[in-house]
């Protein structure tokens, strides 16, 4: 599966979250601690807010370990908030439409996770999707169907619940094509102001989540940063340094929001 990143707080070089630290996403790239394997090079994907109204986004087919543009780019992009993916892909091809993030107007999404049978219910879950929206889809992902059914859902307006109603969704849509279990996930979403989370599966196994605790998390990763502002907050799939005590595993079935440097965890339950 993959490994993903998002940071809100003051504005920071990409470089500083993405390569420096010591379990830093590019090192989780090559070699992942908590992943359901261990080489994440399928790919990647990097999206930033700034002063324009809709996100940055750069991606490639490239291992993330290997490219040169994003180790340059990543010193000269300085951003509040963003998120960032490194892919491992569980069966659809490797291409440059199937890296993360997603996004649509302001809104971004990364995935970790994958639908169970995703072949036999890819045809209902593209269909559901509303039409003004399905000629945004441009690859193959069940991640790619699950953010546009998310903003179908309401993602715009109410988040939390229009996450719920896409999961319940899909779980129905298993069972009653004979699928025993249908999510596996971790999201990571934004609307350029707020940083989100979900952490759930149909069988309450999930794959790992964390967000830091406090501003000495963000500090103990490089003790060069003082620059960290005091609301400044990650939500990672892993740890991103070897001082675990400054991160927090996210509960099973659970919502995660980042609001200037507040965060709330709720219970995250689908909804038919």
């Amino acid at each position: 599966m993959c490994r993903w990143l998002g940071y809100t707080g003051s504005p920071i070089l990409l470089d500083d979250l993405l390569f420096k630290p010591t379990n830093s996403l590019i090192h989780q790239s090559l070699l992942s601690k908590e992943g359901a394997e261990p080489t994440n090079g399928d790919g990647f994907g990097v999206g930033w807010y700034d002063d324009q109204p809709e996100p940055g986004v750069f991606k490639s087919i490239e291992p993330a370990w290997n490219d040169h543009n994003l180790a340059v780019l990543s010193r000269h992009i300085k951003s509040p908030l963003f998120l960032a993916h490194v892919r491992a892909t569980t069966g659809t091809p490797i291409q440059k439409t199937n890296c993360h993030p997603f996004h649509y107007k302001n809104w971004m999404m990364v995935h970790n996770g994958v639908i169970y049978g995703f072949e036999k219910l890819k045809r209902d879950m593209a269909f559901t999707i509303d039409p003004d929206l399905y000629y945004l889809i441009h690859g193959t992902t069940d991640s790619e169907l699950l953010f546009y059914l998310a903003i179908t859902f309401g993602l715009e307006k109410n988040p939390k619940q229009a996450l719920q109603v896409m999961a319940g969704f899909a779980e129905d849509l298993g069972r009653r094509n004979g699928q025993g279990k249908t999510i596996q996930m971790t999201l990571g979403i934004s609307d350029g102001e707020r940083l989100m989370a979900v952490r759930y599966s149909s069988e309450r196994k999930s794959r790992s989540l964390y967000h830091s605790t406090s501003i000495e998390a963000m500090k103990k990763i490089n003790p060069d940063l003082a620059r960290f502002s005091d609301d400044a907050r990650a939500i990672v799939s892993e740890p991103l340094g070897d001082l675990r005590e400054f991160w927090e595993e996210i509960p099973e079935s659970s919502f995660v929001m980042i609001d200037k440097g507040r965060v709330t965890v709720e219970d995250f339950r689908p909804e038919i």
